[in-house]
């Protein structure tokens, strides 16, 4: 390998320590406590190294904001193709589970997006943001049109759906931290679950009909909705 193509790549494994660094802070402290020196402190450099890779630190946290819709596209083409072979639940199971994994990274994101947008402190990279999360809800937003064509989910505005499955993940990471419900809540885990599954099978009339369930041509399992 030439020495500017390791000079790339070194520069690239820095950056990504410096990201894994900042959400590490992130999480253990939270945004309000986090500086710019205490990332290089952790990484183990210098402050003005940071300043190599990221104009200030609202940029960096708007990286691993797009970083982390960028796996969830990633996960949901996959599974979209999956569907059209017949899983027809792998696109809800990937939005979920994506979401649903870690709920205190899921929630410092929802946080930092929104305080992001407040101070109005990085339009345009918000814009990239929002533009691949649009595209991630037309996407399914099609396959619930399919399915509605099919008949076997209830016919409603498709958007209700994804706006519902947005809906249930917000809750559920909400919950999942609630201090109010900490005592009654003896299975975390078991309930993130619950709600996926929950989650996954919204809308899905295919088992209602004349009191049987009707089986999907193929074997194909439960409804995607």
């Amino acid at each position: 390998m030439d020495k500017a193509k390791e000079k790339v790549q070194r520069f690239r494994a820095r950056e990504q320590r410096i990201l894994d660094a900042a959400l590490e802070l992130l999480l253990e402290h939270g945004e309000e406590k986090v500086t710019v020196e205490q990332i290089a402190e952790r990484v183990d450099i210098g402050k003005g190294t940071i300043y190599k890779h990221f104009i200030s630190k609202t940029e960096i946290y708007m990286r691993l904001l797009m970083d982390y819709e960028k796996s969830l596209t990633e996960r949901l083409k996959s599974t979209l193709a999956a569907a059209e072979q017949g899983d027809i639940t792998a696109p809800a199971r990937a939005y979920f589970e994506s979401r649903m994994a870690d709920p205190s990274k899921d929630r410092l994101f929802q946080r930092l997006e929104e305080k992001i947008i407040a101070l109005n402190l990085a339009p345009e990279m918000i814009a990239e943001l929002h533009t691949m999360r649009n595209s991630n809800a037309a996407a399914l937003n099609r396959v619930f049109e399919r399915r509605m064509e099919q008949g076997v989910l209830k016919k409603v505005p498709a958007y209700f759906y994804y706006s519902t499955y947005w809906a249930l993940v917000q809750g559920a990471v909400e919950l999942y931290h609630s201090k109010s419900f900490a005592d009654v809540i003896e299975d975390r885990e078991g309930l993130m679950e619950f709600i996926m599954d929950v989650g996954v099978h919204i809308g899905d009339i295919s088992a209602r009909r004349g009191g049987e369930e009707k089986p999907m041509s193929g074997g194909a399992g439960p409804t995607f909705g």
